[in-house]
């Protein structure tokens, strides 16, 4: 079968705030080839990502992501790894290309999967499903008080597991912060798993972020998730020789597998975090889940937006029986549950 036609669905709340929620809109992809229908999403800006797919050719790899996918076969998980190095090729110039086709790809292997009646992460080469924990994925309040408040909610439903992210973790001073992870701990009780993100805010800044470990370690997180830029590999690995007890984890600004790779081997991070709507869809999420468990580190999977997103980033790793966390966005806007 050939691949004949690929659309995009554009979604977004009523009204969009300045809140680092990515599940406020969602760009769903559907694929469709010799009779089947498959589905993904990118994690992206959905304008650009669209145009992205349809942009005329400026030059010979600044070419449309269409280009590389339209009309091209689709037999096999081979397919699907030639598709995607054509697009990694033909559009290197075009940067938001990652993102696009990261939805796209997904789509293909549930399309190849829909077809065959076989589950992904068995054509992926996983012998059994094993498994998760989920952790509660929300932000921190406004205030300690609310954190506290969000904590206990992920407790009454349930979740044994919780990260806080954003808000305003980093942009006061650090007994604000503190008095954040001291509510989350208390919200989730002694034996809760607590995960703190504080989503780059101290860009490269390594005393900054070291400021916050002892409060960290008062309030036994597990880890401390994206303190700075995604490419800021020597500040990762200062700070990783300084937090013995809280792991540094990242990994969801990774548009490719080599990124990925580099924040293992030379970031120093515990846990590698891979959203498949970014780093180029589901293929390369297995490569990293393979890597990371060679090297001794934890693949976790990325997932902010929809269950849509949820189903696809559990297949990379689904068959790694010691690689148990998972992400499971908890937020209330609608988009998650549908």
């Amino acid at each position: 079968m050939r691949i004949e036609a690929v659309d995009f669905y554009y979604l977004a709340m009523p009204e969009i705030t300045d809140e680092a929620d990515g599940s406020q809109d969602a760009l769903l992809v559907r694929v469709a080839a010799g009779g089947h229908v498959g589905w993904g999403e990118c994690e992206a800006a959905p304008l650009p990502s669209i145009a992205a797919f349809v942009c005329p050719k400026s030059h010979g790899v600044c070419r449309p992501v269409a280009d590389s996918v339209l009309g091209k076969p689709l037999r096999d998980a081979a397919d699907i790894k030639r598709i995607s190095s054509d697009v990694a090729y033909n559009s290197m110039d075009l940067l938001q290309a990652p993102h696009t086709y990261s939805g796209i790809e997904i789509a293909l292997w549930d399309l190849l999967g829909r077809a065959r009646g076989t589950p992904v992460w068995k054509m992926l080469g996983y012998e059994k499903s094993w498994p998760k924990t989920p952790y509660a994925s929300v932000l921190f309040g406004d205030t300690p008080q609310e954190t506290l408040a969000r904590a206990r909610d992920a407790r009454t439903r349930n979740f044994r597991a919780a990260k806080f992210g954003w808000g305003p973790i980093g942009r006061g001073d650090t007994r604000q912060d503190a008095d954040h992870f001291a509510a989350a701990r208390e919200g989730l009780g002694d034996d809760g798993v607590l995960l703190v993100d504080t989503g780059q805010i101290f860009i490269d800044d390594v005393e900054r972020a070291a400021e916050r470990l002892p409060a960290l370690e008062q309030a036994r997180a597990v880890w401390l998730e994206e303190p700075f830029a995604a490419s800021a590999l020597d500040s990762y690995r200062a700070l990783a020789k300084r937090s013995i007890k809280v792991k540094l984890a990242g990994g969801e600004g990774a548009h490719n597998v080599y990124m990925a790779k580099h924040l293992i081997d030379y970031g120093g991070v515990g846990f590698i975090q891979i959203d498949c709507g970014r780093i180029g869809g589901i293929g390369p999420s297995k490569e990293v889940a393979d890597y990371a468990g060679a090297k001794g580190v934890t693949f976790v999977n990325h997932t902010f937006t929809s269950h849509l997103a949820l189903s696809a980033s559990m297949q990379p790793f689904t068959g790694l029986k010691d690689h148990r966390i998972c992400e499971f966005p908890a937020c209330q806007n609608p988009w998650h549950w549908k």
